[in-house]
């Protein structure tokens, strides 16, 4: 095995994967698509394992069963009709599960009425659930389930597409997990998009795992107003294809996609900001450890 991919491996099994965002309430976990425990919520880390093992061939896309259907679910979770809500138990905005009528393309939704403000001293709005999902259709990381604004009970609110069969990161034991490359690559790709949209809220919460080990990126009601990048001194490594993809963003591109769903062209601009930021601290860091170290195979 290579030696970058070794100190790939090796790095990120000593390194923290979500972040506990500081704040007076707890995280918000209800948007997590799976049975959430009692038990209290501990910060995750990738835990060893042989650096032996390699990447599989072909990684199913398991739970993601929206990738290459994109528009499909889209329209789907925007007008099936919805049969029955129930609420959540946990967290603190509290979304419902929506269903739709049995035997259609989804079982049902996430749905969250936040309208735009600031409650318990963060800013926060279901547009930004909205905006998480278009930039990561932007950058092809297929990590945040489908999610469009929808008029429920008469009010605009977000509806993500809910996840089946997974698990909550705090409840998932990552000495288990079989290919350790492309978990890392993974862990990777959630730093870096969560340093881009300024996401103060990630912790294992909200965080789903599902049985192939695909990392799910769901709750971002708190994104993009804070400048705050909360995984900077952890951004360390990122793959090449998603870098060269983090390097094309522009303005026309963000202005068309996620301008109508946050407050400000000073926003769009922020985001930039960020980017330039990500790509001005990876390329020093492979000037100061090499090329194969910051950009593995």
């Amino acid at each position: 095995m290579p030696r970058c991919v070794v100190a790939f491996v090796l790095t990120l099994a000593a390194s923290p994967l979500a972040a506990q965002a500081p704040a007076p309430v707890p995280p918000d976990t209800t948007a997590a698509q799976a049975p959430a425990s009692a038990a209290p919520e501990t910060g995750a880390a990738p835990a060893a394992v042989p650096v032996s093992a390699t990447v599989p061939a072909a990684m199913t896309n398991g739970a993601k069963v929206w990738i290459g259907k994109y528009a499909e679910y889209e329209e789907y979770i925007k007008t099936a009709p919805i049969d029955h809500e129930k609420d959540t138990s946990v967290g603190v905005l509290h979304p419902k599960h929506a269903f739709f009528t049995k035997g259609g393309l989804a079982e049902g939704v996430v749905l969250k009425n936040v309208p735009t403000g600031v409650r318990g001293g963060f800013w926060e709005s279901y547009k930004s659930e909205i905006a998480a999902y278009e930039m990561d259709r932007l950058l092809g990381l297929d990590m945040v389930p489908p999610t469009v604004e929808r008029r429920v009970h008469g009010d605009l609110s977000s509806v993500q597409l809910w996840v089946n069969g997974c698990k909550l990161l705090k409840d998932v034991d990552q000495k288990q997990v079989p290919h350790p490359l492309e978990w890392a690559k993974q862990v990777c790709r959630q730093r870096v998009f969560d340093n881009l949209i300024a996401n103060i809220d990630r912790n294992a919460g909200n965080l789903l795992v599902d049985d192939q080990w695909n990392l799910i990126l769901i709750d971002h009601s708190r994104a993009f107003a804070a400048e705050k990048m909360p995984f900077e001194k952890q951004q360390t490594r990122i793959d090449k294809e998603f870098f060269a993809k983090l390097k094309a963003l522009d303005e026309p591109t963000l202005m068309k996609h996620i301008r109508p769903l946050v407050l400000s062209d000073s926003q769009v601009r922020a985001i930039l900001k960020r980017r330039d930021k990500i790509v001005a601290d990876f390329e020093q860091l492979a000037q100061q450890r090499g090329e194969g170290a910051v950009f593995p195979c």
